[in-house]
């Protein structure tokens, strides 16, 4: 099953190392990656591939959140992301 990974926040040192070690951790692969700073602030926008994740997606949906320290770090099923976007 894939998910969709999504950090804003300000910018600072290591965050694409911090939320990469985290899923590598969890058995989480990163399928695709989009980053960028706009001005100060820091987003980023994963397709992350949770099929073998070693903990339930609502842990990893909760050990996310709990690792911003200042950023806003959600994840959230594919096809509920793409259903969310469809008119």
């Amino acid at each position: 099953m894939k998910a969709i990974v999504t950090v804003i926040g300000k910018d600072q040192v290591g965050i694409i190392a911090r939320v990469c070690a985290l899923l590598s951790e969890r058995k989480v692969n990163v399928l695709d990656i989009s980053q960028t700073v706009l001005q100060d602030y820091f987003t980023m926008i994963m397709l992350v591939d949770v099929g073998e994740a070693a903990i339930p997606f609502a842990q990893l949906k909760d050990e996310l959140a709990a690792s911003g320290q200042g950023l806003d770090i959600r994840i959230q099923r594919e096809d509920i992301f793409h259903a969310m976007h469809q008119l």
